[in-house]
């Protein structure tokens, strides 16, 4: 079990796996898009590397793929200069995948009050896989 309490339950579930700040970051005005936002993909980016962090710690000697990104809801633009902070937590364990999600908040540049905003959410769904890349148990045998 992962020890985090960076963040509420994100899964909205009793979960036996904690809510962790897995990455936090300032984007640039190279990630912008043709309306002066951070471009969606930049967020989906950042989101597939914030979720493989929670999954790695159950088992770091596995090498994870990221084989789906479900339920992906832009709720909210982000801005040049937000503080962007994403937050990950393990939903479920299975034989060879782990589902996490993934929730994206910002403090706006210019508010002054320190307020997180929810930006986006999206459920990452990873495999653990050999050097073949073929599907392998998640956790080893001792803990399965």
């Amino acid at each position: 079990m992962n020890e985090s309490t960076d963040g509420p339950d994100l899964c909205g579930e009793d979960c036996d796996y904690a809510t962790e700040l897995a990455l936090r970051t300032i984007l640039l005005p190279r990630d912008t898009n043709a309306q002066g936002t951070i471009f969606g993909g930049v967020i989906l980016a950042h989101i597939d590397l914030a979720g493989v962090v929670p999954v790695r710690k159950l088992n770091p000697a596995r090498r994870f793929v990221t084989v789906a990104m479900n339920e992906i809801v832009f709720h909210e633009p982000v801005f040049v200069g937000d503080l962007v902070s994403f937050y990950a937590q393990v939903c479920k364990v299975g034989r060879t995948s782990v589902q996490v999600k993934v929730c994206v908040n910002v403090q706006r540049k210019d508010d002054s009050d320190g307020e997180e905003i929810r930006v986006t959410e999206a459920e990452v769904t990873y495999v653990a896989v050999d050097e073949n890349r073929r599907p392998v148990p998640v956790l080893p045998a001792s803990q399965r």
